[in-house]
């Protein structure tokens, strides 16, 4: 390849915080790269010394380790301007001279108001781009071969480029189509939901989630992530001085204790610790650092709230505290989802089966 760009999607207002969580990573990784990251467009665009260095930081930097990316593509053509008549030849003709065999082919726009005008002419863009790369010689729906993305800036305009199945978002746009449940009490059902889906692998899910464990809710009120755990197979114990919705305490998975989440700790331990109170990410870390170190809980889950400013740096020493706090053995995914606004999600685990905390 002989472009040195990655491109990365951001929820919009969140570039500069990808941006500079990239800066102190490449430069970690020995392999500095420069950021083009204007504020509300969804995109930031990493920018390596060279082809070679673009090649091993597609390598080296981890979709699921970055903090505020929501996609991982490594570009393979200089942007295209498309002709107004036959756009799709061109295009797949471009393509064509650098890769020979997909998994998928993905028309993508940026997630900003401007962007969603494109989602029309990229659904009905798709089927002519597919048949162009069939006659052009490129493969399509080869299991582990990359995935295409085109990203329009408008029906002309267009940046191309690969990921990889295995170190990228597994959903277009890098956002999971989640349906909102009729059942559930609060939309904040879809941010476990997402949680669970992009921090936990799939055999991490089913080893974690397995029918008939139990899990405590902290600030659970009205039970959006009380009627998630139960969705799974979990019992609840949902703890808040509000209300919670009635439907969800019928058939007794769920038990409410009004009391205060900070000082709440189980007659036994549990599997899970879910939290999604607003409180100062200081105060959260160290709550849920208590429930992993005293045994009370084998796993833990929860939403940092974040400042206006100098997010990626606040995230960043919240995790230290909590890695502080908890010592080795322990695995940490973060990631701000589609879900979350001002705020990301935190998941912890045992590393490794041993783990003193794992089998309390």
């Amino acid at each position: 390849m002989t472009d040195s760009t990655l491109i990365l999607y951001a929820r919009p207002g969140a570039e500069g915080d990808l941006a500079a969580e990239l800066t102190e990573r490449t430069a970690a990784l020995g392999d500095p790269g420069y950021c083009e990251a204007a504020e509300g467009s969804g995109v930031v665009l990493l920018h390596a010394a060279d082809p070679a260095a673009a090649d091993r930081l597609w390598e080296r930097l981890r979709w699921r380790e970055l903090i505020f990316a929501r996609q991982l593509a490594r570009e393979i053509l200089p942007p295209q301007r498309l002709p107004a008549g036959d756009r799709a030849t061109p295009l797949a003709a471009a393509v064509a001279a650098v890769v020979t065999r997909l998994d998928a082919v993905w028309l993508e726009y940026p997630d900003t108001n401007e962007g969603k005008r494109l989602s029309r002419f990229c659904r009905r863009f798709e089927r002519p781009v597919e048949r162009a790369l069939h006659d052009a010689g490129v493969a399509t729906g080869i299991a582990g071969a990359p995935r295409l993305h085109c990203l329009f800036r408008d029906s002309s305009s267009v940046r191309v480029a690969l990921s990889r199945p295995g170190n990228s978002a597994p959903w277009p746009l890098g956002i999971p189509r989640l349906r909102m449940p009729r059942q559930a009490p609060s939309r904040s059902t879809l941010k476990l939901d997402e949680a669970f889906q992009t921090l936990l692998t799939e055999g991490q899910r089913r080893r974690w989630l397995r029918p008939g464990g139990h899990a405590v809710d902290l600030g659970a009120a009205p039970g959006g992530w009380s009627w998630q755990l139960v969705r799974r197979g979990l019992t609840v114990t949902a703890v808040d001085n509000g209300p919670m919705d009635p439907g969800l305490l019928a058939d007794g998975c769920v038990e409410h204790l009004r009391v205060d989440g900070f000082r709440y700790r189980p007659p036994r331990p549990v599997d899970w610790v879910v939290c999604d109170m607003v409180e100062r990410p200081q105060r959260i870390v160290a709550l849920m650092a208590q429930w992993l170190r005293r045994g009370d809980a084998r796993a833990v889950l929860f939403n940092l709230k974040l400042p206006m400013r100098q997010r990626y740096r606040n995230v960043s020493e919240a995790l230290s505290r909590l890695r502080r706090g908890l010592g080795g053995g322990w695995q940490i995914a973060v990631k701000q989802l589609y879900h979350d606004r001002d705020e990301v999600s935190v998941c912890v685990i045992p590393a490794r089966p041993g783990n003193p905390g794992a089998d309390r």
